[in-house]
Parts: structure tokens; sequence; C-alpha cells
């Protein structure tokens, strides 16, 4: 069941985002809306998978002294994949990402799991890993996004609208809510990543 172990190790116990700490530049600047976290995290989840995937076939045959190169050939191919496919589905989505899709390349998960993970084990093992730690990224950008568009602006209005769904608000709520903008803000981003990272490591002191 090592399959399951790697995939579920992405999750939580190794979540790249809270108890790694990696990725650290997505998930400070595209976070200030859930929509954001989410779209970020499902793209860096697709390159994750299928680069995992990749390596791990080519592991073999790749030579040692040009393996970093030959990675980051394979990651930028399907990160161009991603832009591709989101410019032409999803616009607004890649507007609002800007920047951060095409440095997919570069992120250290990515390139931290090929070189950790995948060059050393087998394709379904690699995938696995791949999968989870993709998921893992995609939940936390997607809590931290809602946590920081809910308190800052008082809903989830972008993505409400995304998806057709009717509005949700603190103010339909309550009656009254004044927004901390300042959660929407560079400094409330550190702030709330640094909270939900304590709150992380509350949960999961004893295991």
């Amino acid at each position: 069941m090592r399959p399951v172990e790697d995939f579920s190790n992405g999750l939580f116990r190794e979540n790249p985002t809270f108890r790694l700490i990696l990725g650290m530049c997505p998930a400070l600047a595209v976070t200030t809306a859930a929509i954001n976290g989410l779209g970020m995290g499902l793209a860096t989840t697709f390159v994750l998978v299928c680069s995992n995937t990749i390596i791990s076939l080519l592991r073999k045959v790749i030579p040692e002294d040009i393996r970093i190169p030959a990675y980051i050939v394979v990651i930028s191919s399907f990160v161009t994949v991603v832009q591709l496919v989101m410019q032409g589905f999803t616009p607004e989505l890649y507007g609002v990402l800007g920047i951060f899709v095409p440095l997919i390349v570069v992120n250290c998960i990515i390139l931290a799991r090929a070189e950790a993970f995948a060059g050393k084990y087998d394709v379904v093992r690699s995938a696995a890993d791949g999968l989870g730690m993709g998921l893992g990224f995609t939940w936390a950008l997607t809590l931290l996004g809602a946590a920081r568009e809910v308190i800052g602006t008082g809903s989830l209005s972008n993505a409400y609208q995304m998806f057709g769904l009717p509005q949700f608000s603190l103010k339909i709520i309550y009656g009254s809510y004044d927004p901390a903008l300042i959660t929407i803000l560079a400094p409330g981003a550190f702030i709330m990543l640094g909270l939900m990272i304590g709150l992380m490591n509350l949960l999961t002191k004893h295991h």
C-alpha cells in the first residue's frame, strides 16, 4: 500500500504549504481569493502528476550529469500545456494568476519531488506522490485564499460568480460586516499563512 501512503503524505503529514513550507511565492501572491488558489493549485497538480510520471519512466535513461536540465525540460513542457489550456478556457483566471503560471516551471515543490522522488521510484508511486502533493498544495492555497477573501471583503464573490452560485456574504448572515482589508494585502498574506501553519502544527502535534 505504499502508493496510498505516498498520496496521503502530501495531503497532510508532508503538506507542501503548511508543513514543508515550499512554494511560498504563489501561496502568498495569488491567494487574494479562493478561486485563485484553486486555479493555481490545480495547475500545479497537473504539472506535478505528469512530470513525476514521465521523469519516473525516464529515470534510468537520463544521464546523471544532465538530470536537472532534463527535469526542467519535462516540467516546462507540461507548464506550456497548462498555459495554453488556461488561456483558451479560463482567460480571466489566467490574467489574474499572470506570471505565476509560467513560473510553475521553477516551483520548488515540483523540482523537489522530481529530484527526491520521481527520479528514484516507480511510476505508480511517483504519480501518487505527485497527486498527493498537488492536491495538498491545492487545498492549502484554496483555504488560505478563502480565508483572506472572506475576512478581507466579506464574501466569496469571485468563486460564486465563476460557478454561477448564489452569492455568499457575511453581511447577509450577520447584517453588517466591516471588512479587514489588510488580509487581502501583502502583510495579510503573511499573517494568515502564519496563523494557518500554527493551527496545522497544533492539530497535528500529537500525530
